[in-house]
């Protein structure tokens, strides 16, 4: 489970693990040519099956299978955890100290950057609730924590500062250059999909060739219980089991309309406009009037419950809660947050930072619809708290946000639909959608385990 402790403030999750729970072990390998080939079926751990080769087949790299003739063999990816080894805070003290020399209460720094930002925002009448409310998270947060990390060092699942090598550094991965989100741009001069005049799916066969036409123009689809390895553009990507998505720019969601599949559940993480983001070509961001014209009412289900991931400005944050939601239909009933801790319980920044803090703001709603349908569905399902803490260790891959299937799965019905906007990976049960939406699936990123039968 990725849930290693749940407490009444919120969860401490095991990201890894989830990730791993995926399976991923290889049972069969087919060569194709092609634009995008299907080369790798990938069976899930939970029923590990395997299967004897008749060939032998040798190349490198760790996307390969190993083949032994007339012989089983069983080899397994997992994500690389160096990707998780988040040692260092910008904060010297050891966890437990770190959290109970601290104080639940605002620093009169955080209180000045506070009414700064309101005042810049041109909104001085509500530094006060702004300073009140931010007093009453700080403290949610700071308490919450505390008990979620006392509790993952009792279990072993969090290590006790003394363990610690006396030096270290986080693991800053290389960048993976794919070129997911230039294909999605150059795929706009393709012509226009319509409703009738294209398939709404493709469906990966151990036995198929995609162009890349097609992957970029309809949602892609793994029904198997297997995962599988696609290649595109020479590069490999994993694809879970029981999962689909559309590889695509905004300006290209048709074929995600196209699908005809409403949404029980939606996330939304958008590339939202700063700064630093301005200042970097790195990374595309939405204006707000671009992120408001997503067709999330065409998405969703009635009772659809949406979570929005929002950075810490208040501007974001206002506009999430007073113009996007109401203009989607959705009210507004929780504000969790999801809080970054390093491998000894220690926030990975200081609380009372001034331009980063250790956390990220999740808005959560239902879509407002048919009343009596809405009460129908919602019967059997819990309230959503208002506030909520989600704690783990994060991923030292820019914008690897934690899995939410466990953490919400106490609030929506079983074997609902799910789907993700703006995604960066793939999960089993879930559509997803993003103009990088394969980027943590590459090849790269995991390890192959070889465990010969």
């Amino acid at each position: 489970m990725s849930v290693v402790h749940r407490l009444t403030a919120g969860w401490l999750l095991d990201h890894l693990s989830f990730i791993n729970q995926c399976g991923y072990e290889i049972c069969d390998s087919f060569a194709y040519t092609g634009d995008v080939t299907i080369s790798t079926s990938v069976s899930s751990t939970n029923d590990h099956p395997t299967s004897t080769f008749a060939t032998t087949s040798s190349s490198d790299g760790p996307g390969d299978a190993v083949e032994t003739e007339g012989k089983t063999a069983r080899t397994r990816y997992v994500f690389r955890e160096e990707f998780f080894h988040i040692s260092n805070a910008h904060i010297a003290a050891a966890p437990e100290e770190q959290l109970l020399q601290g104080s639940p209460d605002l620093s009169f720094t955080e209180m000045k950057a506070i009414s700064r930002a309101e005042h810049q925002e041109g909104s001085n009448c509500g530094v006060k609730d702004s300073v009140a409310g931010a007093k009453k998270i700080r403290k949610f947060i700071w308490e919450g924590t505390l008990h979620l990390v006392q509790e993952g060092l009792k279990s072993g699942f969090l290590h006790r500062a003394a363990a610690a090598p006396s030096c270290g550094k986080n693991v800053v991965p290389g960048r993976i250059d794919c070129g997911l989100a230039e294909l999605c741009e150059m795929a706009k001069q393709f012509p226009a999909v319509n409703d009738g005049d294209h398939q709404a799916v493709n469906v990966l066969d151990d036995e198929t060739t995609i162009p890349e036409h097609d992957l970029l123009s309809c949602v892609t689809e793994n029904n198997s219980n297997c995962a599988k390895i696609v290649v595109l553009m020479g590069q490999k990507y994993l694809v879970p089991p029981k999962s689909s998505f559309l590889l695509s720019d905004i300006s290209c969601l048709q074929p995600l309309l196209n699908y005809k599949k409403k949404y029980d559940v939606i996330v939304i993480d958008p590339p939202w406009e700063n700064k630093s983001v301005k200042r970097s070509n790195r990374y595309s961001y939405l204006s707000s009037w671009q992120i408001k014209q997503i067709p999330v009412s065409a998405l969703a289900a009635p009772d659809c419950l949406v979570v929005t991931w929002v950075t810490n400005r208040q501007k974001h944050l206002r506009f999430v809660k007073d113009e996007l939601y109401p203009h989607w239909s959705v009210k507004t009933l929780a504000e969790w947050h999801w809080v970054k801790i390093t491998r000894y319980g220690e926030f990975v920044l200081p609380l009372d930072s001034f331009h980063k803090k250790p956390y990220e703001v999740l808005i959560l709603g239902r879509v407002q619809g048919n009343i009596k349908e809405a009460l129908r569905k919602s019967e059997d399902l819990l309230p959503v708290p208002e506030h909520k803490i989600i704690v783990s260790i994060p991923c030292s891959l820019h914008s690897h946000k934690p899995p939410l299937t466990a953490v919400l799965a106490e609030f929506i019905k079983p074997d609902v639909e799910c789907l993700e906007l703006f995604a960066r990976n793939l999960q089993p049960g879930w559509t997803s959608w993003g103009n990088e939406v394969l980027k943590f699936q590459h090849i790269d990123y995991f390890t192959l385990l070889q465990n010969k039968n």
